[in-house]
């Protein structure tokens, strides 16, 4: 289909986490040892079109009726890891997130509410016989949370041009992950009263927790490389300035930290506010 091969949107960013196959039980192991073989494996594209491609019957599909599998495949070291998609509890997880970040006529008009009780009651239902299920992959859209930033150093940075356009992203093993987190939560409680950077710098920790130590975490700037200059793609370094405000605080230097962040927050703001653009 024309529309699908021509689809770039949304602006959206991801925090993944690719696993060792050891990390997986069987037989879900050999499957994905089998699939991560295959000559061609699905690109983060082919993901976003299947997904939007859910939402043109009508009525929409919010939540996929069977879970994906399929994954991205990356190799590090010589050992192989997988990111499954799980397609189907991330799109029952954004649906619970709508209702915030949409006003209730919009929301009604795009995902009737019928649709959405439908799709409420399957998740509660699904979820008693997966208690302890987690997606791989976090989203956020016409930004990055600030705490995603605290998981990278500026070295780990890969900025590079693919047939889609400018690439950006981050990678870092989980141990180092872990430790910036647990290191940034103690400069924080240290130096600020409990809030959200804190609240979800704890999310975050407890999120890497769930995985295998010898993962690999990707921050993928996705479809947000489209709503941002590439001159300004090219020069953002917000993985050093988050580093340098967390420094800061350590050092006590709350003028600087300030400086850092308002930089940081600067930047992103100007981009969410591209969503709003006619």
């Amino acid at each position: 289909m024309a529309l699908a091969s021509s689809v770039m949107v949304p602006y959206a960013a991801y925090l993944r986490v690719y696993e060792p196959l050891a990390a997986f039980p069987e037989p879900e192991r050999s499957y994905w040892a089998r699939y991560a073989r295959r000559a061609e494996t699905p690109t983060v594209q082919d993901e976003l079109r299947r997904s939007l491609a859910d939402l043109l019957p009508t009525p929409p599909v919010p939540v996929p009726v069977h879970e994906s599998s399929d994954a991205f495949v990356t190799v590090v070291d010589g050992v192989t890891c997988v990111c499954p998609w799980r397609t189907r509890l991330r799109g029952w997880q954004a649906l619970e997130e709508l209702s915030e970040l949409l006003p209730a006529p919009v929301l009604d008009a795009a995902l009737p509410p019928v649709v959405r009780r439908q799709a409420a009651a399957d998740y509660e239902e699904w979820l008693e016989r997966n208690p302890d299920a987690r997606p791989w992959i976090r989203t956020a859209t016409w930004h990055v949370p600030v705490r995603w930033f605290a998981l990278f150093g500026d070295g780990e940075r890969e900025y590079t041009k693919s047939e889609h356009g400018p690439v950006l992203r981050y990678r870092t093993p989980m141990v180092q992950a872990r430790r910036r987190v647990a290191r940034g939560l103690r400069t924080l409680r240290d130096s600020l009263e409990e809030g959200p950077l804190i609240d979800g710098l704890v999310d975050v920790g407890r999120w890497l927790e769930e995985f295998h130590p010898r993962a690999l975490v990707e921050l993928d700037y996705g479809g947000l490389v489209h709503a941002v200059p590439e001159g300004q793609l090219a020069e953002d370094r917000s993985a050093a300035e988050v580093a340098e405000g967390l420094a800061a605080l350590r050092e006590g230097d709350s003028d600087r930290a300030g400086e850092a962040y308002e930089k940081l927050s600067d930047r992103w703001r100007e981009v969410r506010e591209r969503q709003f653009a006619s």
